[in-house]
């Protein structure tokens, strides 16, 4: 059954999404009344095939979501000639059979496209795309993605290349230079690929780089983004946190669960880091941490670690220890703050409060 949701204002928006994705009845909007002030219309997980072509009278639409369909290239086709749409900011494609990149040159003011999850083995078209451009989402899973093939525009700001099977960054990135979030999560990147990482002066001020799920086995060189608030490497082959002295002071969130690691080093700088997770590692001993007086979450499951030390940690909120060897934990009177602890699967035979 679809859910519908009418807010009646100076807009409005509807939102027509199957509560079950396993549902296989597809949603008729032809008993559905559009109204000419729609600015927000969601028809996610419908099993839809093609567009109502009342849509294309909606020129107060902001954002059209078609995620989660059975639509292909030809269903789209009708867009490059939808001129009252031509306002539209977001555009959600995600997961549906297309092929190609749709027409989208009506869309003069858009900020969002997401065609990801489709069967998009080219970016071709994309030079089509409004400049005004910030999000672009084009995730994969199977076939290479060739950037050469698109343009990307100057105004970006967040750029999700997820599951492509990269193994090489595209020179023109570095240019990005209003660029703030950059994500290469699940691709086949090497420690070769982010070496020019070092040289990409324009990248600066990027705030949040993703490099989870790839080939890595050192930390990058990431000593240029001097602003960057959140910094993932999970699940990569990293066997030691050298490189990280250089990172920026201003690291809120550091991830590097699921690698190598034995040893914490090189992050007593990082004052302002709230969230630190080394989650699946080979560590043994947790020491040195009393300079990162606003941490909140510690994440240290899965690892060999048989003594802690949490002097200092007066914001720490979460601390996840679970699945390890403790023996000792000395600190624990300094986390005032806390609110969760995970300690199972330890082997602890006796706690003392």
């Amino acid at each position: 059954m679809g859910s519908a949701v009418f807010r009646w204002a100076s807009s409005v928006s509807i939102g027509l999404s199957y509560l079950n994705s396993t549902i296989n009845t597809p949603l008729h909007l032809d008993s559905i009344e559009l109204p000419p002030t729609l600015t927000d219309l969601d028809l996610t997980v419908n099993r839809l095939s093609e567009l109502d072509s009342r849509i294309a009278h909606l020129s107060m639409l902001k954002k059209l979501s078609l995620r989660q369909n059975l639509i292909e290239d030809s269903a789209v086709e009708p867009l490059s000639r939808w001129d009252a749409l031509s306002d539209l900011e977001v555009l959600i494609l995600r997961d549906n059979k297309l092929a190609e990149v749709p027409d989208i040159s009506i869309f003069s003011r858009l900020l969002v496209f997401d065609v990801s999850f489709n069967e998009i083995t080219s970016l071709e078209g994309l030079s089509k795309a409004s400049s005004t451009l910030k999000e672009l989402y084009n995730s994969t899973i199977n076939t290479p993605l060739h950037l050469d093939s698109i343009e990307l525009p100057p105004t970006l700001t967040d750029l999700d290349l997820t599951v492509n099977r990269l193994s090489e960054l595209d020179s023109r990135i570095a240019h990005l230079s209003m660029l703030k979030k950059l994500s290469l999560r699940q691709n086949l990147i090497e420690d070769s690929a982010v070496e020019p990482f070092s040289r990409w002066d324009a990248l600066s001020d990027l705030e949040e780089l993703i490099l989870r799920d790839n080939k890595l086995a050192e930390v990058p060189d990431i000593s240029i983004f001097s602003r960057l608030l959140v910094f993932d490497v999970s699940f990569n082959e990293i066997t030691s946190l050298e490189g990280l002295s250089k990172a920026s002071s201003t690291l809120k969130e550091l991830y590097v669960s699921k690698n190598e690691v034995n040893k914490i080093m090189e992050i007593e700088h990082l004052h302002d880091l709230q969230i630190l997770e080394l989650g699946s590692n080979r560590l043994w001993v947790i020491v040195n941490m009393e300079s990162l007086t606003k941490l909140e979450e510690l994440w240290l499951g899965r690892n060999r670690i048989k003594v802690v030390n949490l002097c200092g940690l007066r914001c720490i909120k979460k601390i996840s220890l679970q699945s390890n060897q403790l023996t000792s934990m000395k600190g624990f009177e300094d986390c005032v703050a806390l609110e969760e602890l995970y300690l199972s699967h330890n082997g602890i035979s006796k706690w003392k409060a």
